[in-house]
């Protein structure tokens, strides 16, 4: 693995010629391989927060400085202002660590999507699996098996969910061969 990327050397994937993208989950035998998509966000909860505070602070300042010199309602159209400012910033602060992960990890792929304080589980049979776009080019992943299926990429711009489902099929293929003759995946 190298320093600055999640890469793995898996049996048969240089045979593919891509490097995996997902970051194994530990070092013991069968460990397993983990995709992590998140929301791009420029702040994360803590920085809107200070941003806020700070914010607030220069605001309130400079509305009691009009209503020193007599313009009392400044003050009050500043705390409406820091009210739906602050409204707006914590509808924003609570979807900002939003995110999907993919698991594969002993003949199971799990999907978990994290969607405010919402958290949705599903789990999969690697072997029996279908990796394929929901409604064509561009749209998000559907993940299919035994009757279930979810939705993955949301938080992938459209061009990189193909690379995604490639690399989904892939790590599907390697692990269902390597379980098929007995060796552990690391």
């Amino acid at each position: 693995m190298t320093s600055n990327s999640a890469s793995l050397n898996l049996p048969g994937i240089m045979a593919l010629g891509t490097p995996w993208r997902a970051a194994p989950l530990d070092d013991s035998p069968g460990g397993g391989l983990r995709w992590v998509m998140r929301r791009n966000c420029s702040l994360a909860p803590r920085q809107v927060l200070a941003a806020y505070f700070a914010f607030c602070l220069v605001s309130l300042s400079i509305a009691c400085v009009f209503a020193w010199f007599g313009a009392v309602p400044v003050l009050y159209f500043a705390g409406l202002e820091l009210l739906l400012l602050g409204a707006a910033l914590l509808v924003y602060a609570r979807h900002a660590a939003d995110h999907e992960t993919i698991t594969l990890k002993n003949s199971t792929l799990a999907v978990e999507h994290h969607c405010g304080n919402r958290v949705e589980r599903s789990e999969f049979r690697a072997d029996w699996l279908r990796v394929e776009p929901a409604q064509g080019q561009g749209s998000l992943l559907e993940l299919s098996g035994a009757g279930r299926k979810t939705f993955v990429g949301r938080y992938l711009r459209p061009e990189w969910r193909q690379m995604l489902a490639r690399e989904l099929r892939q790590a599907l293929r390697v692990h269902t061969a390597t379980a098929a003759s007995g060796e552990v995946l690391n």
